[in-house]
């Protein structure tokens, strides 16, 4: 009885199984006629969500660059734990420590010479772009 449900009793247990084997085993659609399945939901007029060429790649917010966001991201991994307010040569230091490359020890040394208040600004300052809208 371990894969019964009490919920429904045996019978109906038996049958919700019968409708689901082929969805299980086929992993995808099991209507045989086509106009029997469900339409997908396109939330975005005039784009088609399956074109390899979209404006923007996935994950990418408006404003940026997917490199601009690769680029965040590697910065607030070398940046990880680091205390702010902090000043370039502290950052530069801290990413040091963190083994990053020298173009970015370099960049976050030459830096204009202020108190940055978090990753966003320090990310600001080299020139990585920041979202116009956010999700």
């Amino acid at each position: 009885m371990g894969d019964k449900s009490d919920k429904h009793g045996p019978r109906l247990d038996d049958e919700m199984r019968h409708e689901t084997e082929g969805l299980v085993r086929g992993g995808g659609p099991t209507h045989a006629e086509e106009w029997k399945e469900t339409e997908p939901v396109q939330t975005d007029a005039g784009r088609d969500p399956t074109s390899v060429r979209n404006a923007r790649s996935e994950g990418t917010p408006p404003g940026m660059t997917p490199r601009d966001v690769e680029n965040r991201s590697a910065l607030a991994q070398v940046l990880a734990g680091a205390r702010f307010p902090a000043t370039p040569e502290v950052l530069a230091e801290h990413a040091a420590g963190q083994g990053a490359p020298d173009a970015v020890v370099t960049a976050l040394r030459e830096l204009p010479e202020r108190t940055y208040a978090n990753v966003a600004d320090v990310s600001d300052a080299l020139g990585y772009g920041h979202e116009t809208r956010r999700f």
